[in-house]
C-alpha cells in the first residue's frame, strides 16, 4: 500500500487533490481511498487530506501517520505545522514553492531521502498561467505522477477532466501536464 498525506490551507483544493488522486488510481484498476482532516473549519486554516493506493482492498480508516509521500500545497506550513512527521526514510516530498529546498531550510531533510525524492515545483505559478488563479492542486498531481510513478499522468489527466468540466478541466489538465513535463525533463 502506498500512502500519501497532503497539507495545505482551506480553500486551496487539498481535499479535491486527494479525491482526484484516488480517482486516478481507481482508473488504473487499483483500490484507493481519500479523506480529509480539518482543524478549525475555515478558509485559510491548515488542512490535511489523505490518499491510500493499493493493489488490494483497503480496510484501514485512520489518518496516515507514516506516509510514503508528502505533498505540501502551502509552504507557509513548513515551519508552523509538523508536516514532515512520520515521512518514511525512502519517501517522497513534493513542495509547492518557487524556492529550493536549501532556501526553505530543508537541505538536511532532503539529504536523508533517496536522490530525487524531494523536489519543489512552482505549482501556484503554473496554475496562475494556465487557470488564471494560483490553485496548485492539479499541477501538484501532475508533478506527483512524475515524481513517485505510483499513478500515470494519463490517469491524473482523466481524473482532472472528470472533476472539472469544459475549459476549467482543460486548464487544470494543462497545468498538470506542464508540471509533469517540468519535473520529468529536468
Amino acid at each position: 500500500m502506498f500512502e500519501i498525506r497532503l497539507h495545505g490551507r482551506g480553500g486551496q483544493g487539498v481535499v479535491t487533490a486527494a479525491e482526484m488522486l484516488s480517482v486516478a488510481a481507481f482508473d488504473e484498476g487499483k483500490h484507493a481511498q481519500a479523506f480529509p482532516s480539518f482543524g478549525s473549519e475555515r478558509m485559510g486554516a491548515p488542512v490535511a487530506s489523505y490518499c491510500r493506493i493499493s493493489d488490494r482492498e483497503i480496510r484501514l480508516r485512520e489518518p496516515i501517520m507514516d506516509p510514503d509521500a508528502l505533498i505540501i500545497q502551502d509552504p507557509t506550513l513548513l515551519h508552523s505545522v509538523d508536516v514532515f512527521a512520520g515521512l518514511k526514510p525512502d519517501g517522497y516530498l513534493l513542495i509547492n514553492s518557487t524556492r529550493g529546498l536549501d532556501d526553505l531550510g530543508l537541505a538536511g531533510l532532503a539529504a536523508r531521502l533517496p536522490a530525487h525524492h524531494a523536489i519543489c515545483v512552482d505549482a501556484s505559478g503554473i496554475a496562475q498561467r494556465h487557470i488564471g488563479r494560483p490553485l496548485p492542486n492539479a499541477a501538484l498531481l501532475g508533478a506527483f505522477a512524475g515524481l513517485a510513478r505510483v499513478i500515470t499522468l494519463a490517469s491524473v489527466l482523466k481524473a482532472i477532466r472528470a472533476r472539472f468540466a469544459g475549459k476549467v478541466g482543460e486548464a487544470n489538465a494543462a497545468a498538470a501536464q506542464d508540471a509533469f513535463d517540468i519535473l520529468t525533463t529536468t
